[in-house]
């Protein structure tokens, strides 16, 4: 259409309805955004309407400091701004990661009267929360006129600083919710490792009548890929389905990431080969081989990570780390030499998990005195990761005179971890030194460390429930250990026979 209008010479004029149009349309994608300037550019006398336009397309574009340039060029020329021109600049400062330029907006907004907009003060809040600056946005929350967007602005401030009970609080007094503050709530939960409360909102939400949407669906995959709940997580793809939610990249990467992580490999390859492979990124790979990795099939991660270079797909960090995992599970230490290698190879530099991966490779195939050279030769300082590989790979291959060095440098790195006096404590006991075995307990109770109950999650009928050893919390704990007592006669009394019908009508009910 611009073509068509220089071919005939059609001037534009600021004022025609058609330029407006035409120049947001043009602004509205950040590819596009130096061809919109130079539209706007021929303007004889722009309009704070089309000023704006390109603050916003470039607030947006990957060079949000032209917003700020084009700022002052509209100062320079007398053209005031108006409400709408704020929003633009604090989304700029936001993206720029300067908070001093973010609170000179504020002061420019101050000054030009327009600190009891809403939708100025909305924006504010909005930057504070990207600085996660909870009790500015908390003051200003406090001083304005308050709409939807304002309890929601305040809600994600509170989840990006991670202050979860506040977050709830802002949540509970909202006098109405949408889509996105369930959303904001329950990624809050997610984030603070809350998951069964994750769920316990969603589950609220859909009770509201309200629909999720890509977002919400993401967070409470997630949540359901942390406990392994893969009834739930099945219940989630199919209310996907059902509510014709689009299946996003990004959405297909959580169902790929959940059923890899519940340990339901094959429903995960179906999700991810329903995607087209040109259409995928190396995300969507690192959850596919990371799943593959996780659960053993160490020769198909191998062969997908080809698959995925012959694709055109580049590796990332995140896809060495999940193939060193892979080698080090299948005690493929050439290759994960190689894999390692191939890191610096390909401009990247080696991590610290890298390098913990590396020592997991080596110690579980046996290569202590290997792997403790490569400890010591390391640019980086040793992690309790690191030494942990190395101190389970001499238990392992019962090297107890390297783990009694390597154990005591452990407790040294994590001095109020429980499990490393109980495993030097274990070490010692071993080899029949009892007072160092004693010793060590002792050293823990004058520290104040106490050792921390390892616990067990199952899922019955789509609920998720924790256990630990000789457990009597949960409400049906009786029904419970008479079961197990059952399955026990059963195991070990070759004349049981299995009469109790009533246990397995239990077994149902529960």
């Amino acid at each position: 259409m611009h073509s068509i209008m220089i071919t005939f010479g059609v001037p534009l004029i600021q004022e025609d309805v058609f330029v407006s149009r035409f120049l947001s349309f043009a602004a509205t994608s950040s590819n596009n955004m130096d061809y919109a300037y130079a539209i706007f550019l021929q303007l004889p006398n722009p309009t704070i309407f089309n000023w704006n336009t390109i603050i916003r397309g470039y607030s947006k574009s990957r060079n949000p400091n032209k917003s700020i340039s084009v700022f002052i060029d509209m100062l320079q020329v007398g053209v005031a701004p108006d409400h709408l021109t704020y929003p633009f600049l604090t989304k700029a400062a936001s993206h720029l990661q300067e908070v001093r330029l973010g609170l000179s907006v504020h002061g420019r907004v101050v000054k030009d009267g327009f600190v009891a907009d809403r939708f100025v003060k909305n924006s504010l809040i909005h930057f504070a929360g990207s600085f996660k600056d909870a009790m500015y946005a908390r003051k200003l929350f406090d001083e304005m006129s308050k709409n939807l967007v304002s309890w929601n602005s305040m809600l994600d401030c509170y989840v990006k600083c991670k202050e979860v009970l506040l977050a709830r609080e802002v949540f509970d007094l909202m006098p109405e919710r949408d889509v996105v503050s369930w959303s904001s709530m329950i990624d809050g939960y997610v984030k603070g490792g809350d998951y069964y409360e994750a769920l316990a909102i969603f589950k609220r939400m859909l009770g509201s009548g309200a629909n999720a949407n890509e977002v919400t669906m993401v967070s409470v995959l997630s949540a359901c890929a942390h406990l392994g709940a893969l009834e739930q997580g099945i219940k989630m793809h199919q209310y996907i389905i059902d509510k014709r939610i689009t299946l996003t990249l990004v959405l297909r990467t959580s169902l790929v990431d959940m059923y890899a992580k519940c340990g339901a490999v094959d429903k995960a390859l179906t999700v991810f080969r329903g995607a087209s492979m040109r259409q995928t990124d190396v995300l969507i790979w690192n959850a596919m081989i990371g799943g593959l990795a996780t659960h053993g099939f160490v020769h198909e991660a191998l062969s997908m990570f080809t698959e995925m270079q012959n694709t055109g797909i580049s590796p990332d960090e995140i896809t060495y780390l999940c193939i060193l995992s892979a080698c080090a599970h299948g005690g493929l230490v050439h290759k994960a030499w190689y894999y390692f290698k191939c890191l610096s190879q390909n401009g990247m530099n080696p991590k610290t998990e890298h390098y913990a991966c590396m020592m997991d490779a080596l110690a579980r195939a046996g290569k202590l005195i290997e792997s403790y050279t490569f400890l010591a030769q390391m640019p980086v300082e040793p992690t309790a990761s690191m030494l942990g590989a190395l101190f389970n790979g001499c238990i392992n291959h019962r090297n107890l005179d390297l783990a009694e060095l390597v154990g005591k440098r452990l407790l040294e790195l994590e001095p109020d971890h429980d499990g490393r006096y109980v495993g030097l404590s274990n070490v010692y006991a071993v080899i029949k030194r009892w007072d160092k075995a004693r010793t060590m307990r002792e050293a823990m109770d004058k520290r104040g460390v106490k050792k921390s109950p390892g616990w067990s999650f199952v899922e019955i009928l789509g609920s998720t429930h924790r256990f630990i050893a000789h457990d009597k919390t949960h409400p049906q704990f009786e029904q419970i250990y008479g079961i197990m007592n059952l399955i026990v006669k059963q195991l070990t009394d070759a004349d049981f026979e299995m009469s109790q019908y009533d246990c397995i009508f239990g077994i149902v009910d529960m």
